[in-house]
């Protein structure tokens, strides 16, 4: 799933253990903040494009800070312990790079993949769009469980970043460039598939030695993460993703 990069294009990524850090987008393939970077660029192509295209709203690009260790949010003080994340009051995403290496691969034997680290990446993203058609907040009114808001939440980002997986490899560039993404081999959405499930709740309970226990589900099983990423990747509509009037 290698990043095109475009021509001269370089960015500065907002950190809090690495201020200015500059990225050429065509080192996205060997340096883990530049691939968040292209990501990020890719999925604001994607998005705002079809956002307006299938909802009638514009797209609103969130903030994506990488950080190390430790960060101060609109939500609170977080650590690298919790993942990457999304914070809905800054409209933020927030990611550890360490977190690829040491929890999705070392700790839960996901894919050592730049196309797991884009779907993850993609995910968070998701949560933004819920935030502008006002789904996120359904979370909060039913936390846990199988079939719950939260799992329903959680999915429907799950989805949108099988959308954005669709579109990310014909959808122009900005002023009609080429797509900020080459290509997206079979071998890539087998990576991406096997990623979301290695996060899923049966798995990370599994893995940690604990009893499976679906009341306390928050994310979804493997097999609901692997489903609602390949509705959107097959389907590419907004529409499609519909968790909370879909059987879950």
């Amino acid at each position: 799933m290698p990043p095109r990069g475009r021509e001269g294009d370089g960015h500065d990524v907002p950190t809090e253990r690495e201020p200015g850090h500059q990225c050429d987008l065509r080192q996205a393939n060997t340096d883990t903040v530049c691939r968040i970077v292209a990501t990020t660029e890719s999925l604001e192509d994607v998005w705002s494009s079809e956002l307006p295209a299938q909802a009638g709203m514009r797209w609103v690009q969130p903030h994506t800070t990488v950080f190390t260790g430790d960060v101060d949010t609109a939500c609170g003080a977080a650590s690298s312990a919790v993942g990457p994340f999304y914070c809905p009051a800054d409209q933020d995403v927030y990611i550890d790079p360490a977190f690829f290496d040491e929890v999705l691969v070392g700790r839960l034997g996901a894919p050592p993949s730049g196309a797991a680290q884009m779907y993850v990446v993609a995910h968070e993203f998701g949560h933004h769009l819920q935030t502008m058609l006002g789904d996120i907040r359904r979370s909060q009114q039913d936390p846990r469980g199988p079939s719950s808001a939260a799992v329903r939440v959680e999915l429907q980002a799950d989805c949108y970043a099988g959308l954005w997986a669709h579109y990310a490899t014909s959808t122009p560039g900005p002023g009609g460039g080429d797509p900020l993404l080459e290509s997206l081999t079979d071998e890539d959405v087998d990576e991406i598939v096997r990623t979301a499930e290695a996060i899923g709740d049966d798995h990370i309970q599994s893995s940690g030695g604990a009893r499976v226990d679906p009341g306390s589900w928050t994310h979804g099983s493997s097999q609901m993460r692997r489903q609602w990423f390949l509705t959107g990747y097959d389907q590419g509509s907004i529409r499609a993703c519909d968790t909370f009037g879909a059987r879950v």
